[in-house]
């Protein structure tokens, strides 16, 4: 099969097909970053370009290193540095970068939707790694392989996802996705942090931690993000983490194979206390790993569309 869009701009619009096809040549990308030689051939003669409007630490340089790690030439664009900061569109800077003859470009953006408007204007493969508070695709995809890779299968799976609900692109992505593959969602946090009507998204919307854990196979913890809230949403960090925060005797109310989940960068002590992160059922670290599977694994996809194609061996 073929992914049938030219462009991976969210979870909502694909297929359970897609994102199990999606997992499955992952697991072949993974394969070769655990091996000593992290080099291969699958991109050659391809470039590919990350234009970042917000910072990143973790998902752009799993980008950069998976073009490289599959013999791309890549190259890294920020707001800052570029002629945005002259007043150029975002339009104008995509034809610009399309007219270099790129293959792919991954875009992060403040604004929801700018990668769409970005598709719509360029040839090339658009990747979208993160836009407003709408979606953040390929962190919910190597969330979700880290969850195959410990459980087996989504179906069936109960996954809780705790904290900045409202504001969490992360968190629609994974509620798209999971979903789709059969997974049970519960959410839960502060209620001024939970979107009104997320409900109809199929998920379990709960007023305590404690009821979102309970029995949980996956539970998935969430960063404050302080710098898209208003004041007022909650009355301080620390009675956050009083009520919402995840630490060992809350775990204890999960399954006791359950794991822990973060996308990073966590809030030592808020979010999740040190004992949670650093204990053996964290797969925080894992995550990382498994997201420049992931990112690989698209970048593989999305350039061979139109070709006869199957999951690599």
């Amino acid at each position: 099969m073929n992914l049938k869009s030219k462009d991976l701009l969210g979870l909502r619009d694909i297929t359970a097909e897609e994102i199990e096809y999606i997992l499955n040549t992952a697991k072949t990308m993974k394969y070769i970053i655990t091996t000593n030689n992290k080099k291969t051939a699958h991109l050659q003669g391809k470039s590919v370009i990350t234009l970042f409007y917000e910072n990143s630490t973790r998902t752009r340089l799993s980008f950069e290193l998976a073009s490289k790690y599959m013999g791309a030439n890549a190259a890294n664009i920020s707001a800052s540095g570029s002629s945005v900061q002259k007043g150029e569109s975002l339009i104008d800077t995509g034809k610009t970068i399309d007219s270099m003859g790129s293959d792919v470009i991954i875009i992060r953006h403040p604004m929801s939707g700018a990668p769409h408007l970005l598709a719509q204007n360029v040839k090339s493969s658009v990747i979208n790694a993160g836009d407003g508070m709408n979606e953040h695709p390929t962190q919910a995809l190597l969330d979700m392989f880290t969850m195959v890779e410990k459980k087996g299968s989504l179906k069936g799976l109960k996954v809780a996802i705790v904290g900045d609900i409202l504001h969490s692109r992360v968190a629609r992505s994974n509620i798209w996705g999971l979903t789709k593959m059969g997974a049970e969602v519960n959410i839960a946090g502060p209620a001024t942090l939970i979107p009104p009507g997320i409900e109809k998204l199929g998920v379990n919307v709960f007023s305590t931690v404690q009821e979102a854990l309970l029995d949980a196979d996956v539970v998935m913890g969430l960063r404050i993000q302080l710098e898209r809230q208003k004041k007022g949403l909650f009355p301080s960090i620390r009675e956050y983490s009083r009520f919402f925060g995840l630490d060992d005797k809350r775990l204890k109310l999960a399954r006791e194979d359950a794991i822990v989940m973060h996308p990073g960068p966590v809030n030592r002590g808020v979010e999740l206390s040190s004992m949670v992160m650093d204990g053996d059922q964290s797969t925080i670290n894992e995550q990382v790993t498994n997201g420049v599977a992931i990112r690989m694994a698209l970048l593989y996809l999305l350039t061979r569309r139109g070709t006869a194609n199957e999951v690599i061996d």
